[in-house]
């Protein structure tokens, strides 16, 4: 058994991991500020403890460290609207390059034994897909969190040639599942089109709907990451799903979805916006070194979080105020 702090216990990643890691025995210790997560999703368990807290003060964190012997961190925690961060940038840098370099400096300065950090497929930028892992060398990310996520790789690296922390990255995309924040209005698009189409709402796609992506199902990811507590140090790995689809297709999936469960929905465009038209990965890396098989049917996906959609209460769908006003879409305004 070990001590394992999940940051983002309350998000779609944590709430599965560490449920993940309990039935394996091991204890957790969640932080969420509950800014993107809500505590209904954080599991009941004896081997489970829970901080609500953001991860700002530095004294705080030693003495939590210290206090339950964390031995392995899981950095899922960030806000990961990547689309909206050219107009929130101080706020995307805020929480997703400092917070993290917070974390960074406590586990060295408590001896954890090693830092697994979720980046994001955003790092590879406008590049021809399926994106490598060895492609982020060269990449310029498209997004301000691209930027932020890259980053924090990057300190990593430094982190481990300065003071010996060990370190593990996976580059999740499009990853989705119950427990997902459905009610952010700017990002995780399943949810989204999943809580319009609840609320009776046309499914809005932007420009044609011909952005390619690839969707993945949670589920298949937790053996991936428990191998990484102990293996494959150093390495970055990329974790998604094979099959692209266009957006359109996946909200034309949506809507078939909730006509089964009665509801009448549309389809409809909304100005296009500046995104990587293109964008899923190579996994061999991860087949080879972690046994990592995706066998997500997106069509059952959909249906799984619809059904755990209709069980939810109604919650209130925030809007982040923008930092920049200039080019901003009209659908966020």
């Amino acid at each position: 058994m070990h001590n394992v702090l999940v940051t983002g216990a309350a998000g779609l990643l944590g709430a599965h991991f560490t449920r993940h890691l309990l039935d394996k025995g091991h204890k957790v210790i969640g932080m969420d500020d509950l800014s993107g997560g809500y505590e209904e999703y954080l599991p009941i368990h004896e081997n489970f403890h829970f901080e609500k807290t953001s991860i700002w003060n530095d004294d705080t964190l030693d003495v939590m460290f210290k206090y339950h012997k964390i031995e392995y961190v899981y950095h899922f925690a960030a806000y990961a609207a990547a689309g909206y961060s050219p107009f929130v940038r101080e706020f995307n840098y805020t929480n997703n390059i400092m917070v993290s370099a917070k974390l960074i400096n406590t586990s060295i300065r408590t001896g954890v034994k090693k830092f697994i950090f979720a980046s994001s497929m955003e790092i590879y930028g406008n590049q021809t897909p399926p994106f490598l892992e060895d492609d982020a060398i060269h990449a310029i990310p498209e997004t301000p969190y691209g930027i932020a996520k890259r980053a924090v790789e990057l300190d990593l690296e430094t982190a481990y040639q300065h003071h010996g922390l060990e370190y593990s990255i996976v580059r999740p995309h499009n990853v989705h599942g119950i427990y997902q924040n459905i009610w952010d209005r700017y990002r995780n698009v399943i949810g989204i089109f999943i809580r319009k189409a609840l609320a009776s709402e046309d499914l809005v796609v932007y420009g044609e709907g011909s952005q390619v992506r690839a969707f993945s199902d949670v589920a298949f990811y937790m053996e991936p990451f428990e191998q990484l507590m102990t293996e494959w140090s150093g390495h970055a790995f990329n974790i998604g799903a094979n099959e692209p689809t266009t957006i359109l297709e996946l909200a034309n999936l949506v809507q078939k979805v909730a006509m089964e469960n009665g509801a009448s929905v549309g389809i409809q465009s909304a100005e296009a916006r500046k995104e990587v038209h293109e964008a899923f990965c190579n996994h061999g890396k991860a087949k080879a070194c972690l046994g990592f098989q995706d066998w997500t049917d997106l069509e059952e996906l959909g249906r799984k979080m619809y059904a755990w959609a209709k069980t939810q209460s109604v919650r209130e769908v925030k809007k982040i105020t923008p930092e920049i006003e200039k080019g901003l879409y009209t659908y966020w305004k």
